[in-house]
């Protein structure tokens, strides 16, 4: 009898998982959505606004053009890169030799005009620390590879890359000099690739790391509140040879 109840209450749950049909659709986020807003969501939403505009709606300055991150360069991509090795000094007051971001760690564009503290938030909403790697030369060049092979990735103004179609590295420059494969490099970037994530396999073999307290997202507000006005161009950092 138990080993009747027992089959019993393993197959009754496959039965009405098996019957259940599940339908789903996509909607898409945009502004017609703001017409008809729901009014039971509006007044839930009501008591929390001040607390969240408190937060998001402070200015931190403007930016001359509008952002946005794709491969192999952008906007967006060279600005956070940059910002990386604008603090990249807090281990021992010395720059590192580039800068590094990944595509799929910003989240939103950057507006043109206003910056406020909640775009950037938008831009880095994950809790990234400004990290150092230091990396050997050879492991640099393989890191180039890692980046070539999905079409590109945010690198500061230091770096500059002729990757193929195809995926593959043609040459790479570190501060207009070909990579040295012995010796050391620094690359300000986030600890989350530290581990080699986003594909940047390479990363796993740093003969060194040191992660500092700031986020990513405060770096670039601070950057912003600095510069109060920033700006960004296409520099041929990422090409891609026909």
């Amino acid at each position: 009898m138990k080993r009747k109840i027992l089959v019993l209450l393993l197959l009754v749950p496959m039965y009405c998982l098996a019957q259940k049909q599940i339908a789903s659709e996509r909607i898409e986020v945009t502004n017609r959505l703001d017409i008809q807003p729901d009014k039971e969501a509006l007044a839930i939403m009501a008591k929390y606004k001040p607390a969240v505009d408190s937060v998001m709606a402070p200015v931190l300055g403007k930016s001359l053009v509008g952002m946005s991150a794709t491969r192999p360069e952008s906007l967006l991509s060279n600005w956070a890169a940059d910002v990386m090795m604008e603090f990249s000094d807090f281990l021992d007051g010395k720059r590192a030799d580039l800068g590094l971001v990944n595509i799929g760690g910003l989240r939103n564009n950057m507006p043109k005009g206003i910056v406020r503290r909640g775009d950037i938030i938008l831009i880095s909403p994950f809790d990234n620390r400004l990290a150092i790697i230091q990396l050997k030369g050879s492991d640099l060049m393989s890191l180039f590879q890692d980046i070539a092979a999905v079409g590109g990735e945010g690198v500061s103004h230091e770096v500059r890359l002729v990757i193929t179609k195809d995926g593959k590295l043609e040459d790479a420059r570190v501060g207009g000099q070909p990579v040295d494969p012995e010796r050391i490099y620094r690359i300000a970037t986030l600890d989350y690739l530290s581990e080699g994530n986003d594909k940047m396999y390479s990363l796993k073999k740093a003969v060194r790391l040191d992660v500092s307290n700031l986020f990513t997202r405060d770096c670039m507000m601070q950057s912003i509140e600095r510069a109060k006005t920033i700006t960004s161009a296409i520099e041929g950092r990422i090409v891609v040879k026909n």
